[in-house]
């Protein structure tokens, strides 16, 4: 399953729309299912309207109703590992916590990691305010 979940991050990257940076990345999540959902990075000249590989992927596997996932593979047009960037990694946060980040090169060249060690400290639901100014969590 791993040679897949690379594989289709590297397919992925192939499809990234990045005029203005270069910077082509790809990305796909593993659900607990057993299915895989891809993305790339879709730029614009605006680029806080841009949407990040990482995103796309877990977007588009919640909104065909999966909810639990296993792993996500990151590949980037960089020659160095390259790991998610910080909204990313919050939306992997806030909405796949529990898993394993592997950055790709290659089906034989990567890096893994847990999310929680790319992301310390991590803002979470935890630190909102609710009800009468009380702290949740």
């Amino acid at each position: 399953m791993q040679d897949d979940l690379f594989e289709c991050a590297i397919k992925a990257k192939e499809r990234a729309y990045a005029p203005f940076s270069r910077f082509k990345v790809g990305a796909a999540i593993l659900t607990k299912s057993g299915k895989l959902y891809s993305g790339c990075n879709i730029e614009t000249s605006s680029y806080s309207l841009t949407i990040c590989a990482e995103r796309l992927a877990v977007f588009k596997a919640i909104s065909e109703g999966e909810k639990s996932f296993r792993a996500v593979a990151i590949s980037t047009s960089s020659d160095d590992f390259c790991p998610p960037c910080g909204a990313c990694r919050q939306v992997l946060w806030d909405l796949a916590r529990d898993i394993d980040v592997f950055l790709v090169q290659d089906r034989k060249t990567y890096q893994k990691f847990r999310l929680a060690d790319l992301f310390p400290k991590a803002f979470d639901q935890g630190y909102l305010i609710h009800d009468k100014g009380k702290q949740t969590g």
